[in-house]
């Protein structure tokens, strides 16, 4: 098939990566010309585990380009994927000025085609846009209904980052959301080859899986992490009774993200937290346990500066500030936060995480962190070495095996505050070992 992708952002990107395996041939659509030209030049736009590699692969094959003309991506492909970006609004109700955008824009390319064309909504979206919002818009930009050579489909997309080429590979299910047959069957054989029941369903039920998903992920994370603090008041490690708790794979679901540790964070769950919040509030829905998710999220990473902060402004190395290991994301990183909280209160601060430069940044995650700690660039180590020279306290969120290496080698006469679990820390002969929930 012939696809087009618009948003080359990680969803955006990642879809750029792996549809070419399946076959397919690719054209990524973006404003920035930046990510265009990165993707041209057979690179990556994020930073995530094999995906150069893949790029590299399928632009060398003809099978990928990228580009900012929207008419040619739309008149040289038979499907289009929107994975633009829906920051929230300051009511958190999803922007979706974006998303209006590119329909506009795609729309009017359709309308000086003869053929079919299917399009493809993936980015989240609260349950009712496709029909309520996008259908009308899409109609009006083409000039004919959906159904009439033209599919409108909403496919949710259940990429983490850092695992997300993976994921894409290896879905549990594939979730379609489609108005006419035409769009289930342009999809089924988009994702032709990859495991897992195809899911034909309703757009609404498609958007609010969405929803649902990322929101049961945060209240699991949370879960795990206000048990771990309970049990380990009581004198017991969170993680082993967790780990039983979880060997209950009839009742207790899954042990995905049932760990304890840190806060969770990223471009996803808190905005779909609460966007979904701002969605029950809209409906006049009471969700007094839901509603708590946010405030337990910013109490634990309390806890964590808590724990920092016990024998006064110690020189600090922070290991870690994406909000996961393996990624450069930034956006709404709960390590972004605990490093403001540090700064704010006065503690001398430095940073290390491998996968994070300064010159490699671009777009919103660029934006939030010139807002949120605009001089990083003077805090970022370029070694462990680096950041673990003089410190009093090292607080590791996440670090590679290298970065480990370097701690447990250097760790005498320095507290270490493990937000993560590292088995190695916790024998690495530092004066004081704590972690966040055991």
């Amino acid at each position: 098939m012939k696809i087009s992708v618009f948003g080359l952002g990680y969803v955006g990107a990642v879809s750029c990566a792996c549809l070419p395996e399946l076959g397919h041939e690719v054209i990524g659509v973006d404003t920035n010309p930046s990510k265009v030209r990165m993707i041209n030049d057979g690179q990556s736009p994020v930073v995530e585990e094999g995906i150069n590699e893949l790029i590299a692969a399928a632009v060398q094959a003809g099978k990928l380009r990228a580009t900012d003309d929207v008419e040619t991506a739309v008149l040289g492909s038979e499907v289009s994927l929107i994975s633009v970006a829906t920051p929230s609004n300051p009511n958190y109700t999803p922007n979706l000025t974006a998303v209006d955008t590119v329909i506009r824009s795609i729309g009017a390319a359709i309308r000086k085609k003869d053929g079919h064309h299917t399009l493809v909504l993936r980015s989240t979206v609260p349950p009712g846009t496709t029909e309520d919002r996008i259908q009308p818009l899409l109609e009006e930009a083409v000039g004919r209904k959906v159904g009439d050579r033209l599919s409108l489909v909403f496919n949710p997309e259940f990429l983490r980052e850092g695992s997300s080429v993976k994921d894409f590979h290896q879905p549990p299910q594939t979730v379609i959301g489609s108005l006419d047959e035409a769009g289930y069957q342009a999809l089924e054989r988009m994702y032709q080859g990859l495991p897992g029941e195809m899911v034909r369903t309703s757009c609404r039920v498609a958007e609010s899986v969405k929803y649902l998903c990322n929101v049961f992920h945060a209240m699991k994370i949370v879960f795990a992490n206000e048990a771990g603090s309970v049990l380990k008041a009581c004198g017991l490690d969170g993680r082993e009774v967790m780990k039983i708790f979880c060997q209950d794979k009839q009742l207790n679901i899954s042990p995905a993200y049932l760990r304890p540790g840190f806060a969770f964070g990223g471009s996803c769950l808190p905005k779909e937290v609460k966007g979904f919040l701002t969605l029950a509030r809209g409906k006049d829905v009471p969700i007094p346990a839901l509603a708590g998710l946010l405030e337990s999220n910013e109490a634990h990473i309390e806890r964590a500066y808590d724990m920092i902060a016990r024998d006064g402004r110690r020189k600090v190395a922070l290991f870690g500030l994406a909000f996961k290991p393996g990624t450069d994301d930034m956006r709404d990183s709960p390590l972004v936060t605990l490093a403001e909280r540090l700064i704010g209160k006065g503690f001398e601060l430095v940073i290390y995480d491998n996968f994070v430069k300064i010159s490699r940044l671009l777009g919103k995650n660029k934006e939030f962190i010139d807002r949120e700690i605009p001089h990083l660039d003077r805090l970022l180590q370029e070694t462990p070495e680096q950041a673990l020279a003089d410190a009093q306290v090292v607080v590791i969120g996440h670090a590679d095996a290298a970065a480990r290496k370097a701690i447990v080698a250097r760790a005498a006469g320095k507290r270490i505050v493990d937000l993560s679990g590292y088995a190695e820390l916790r024998e690495a002969g530092a004066a004081e070992y704590e972690g966040i929930c055991w």
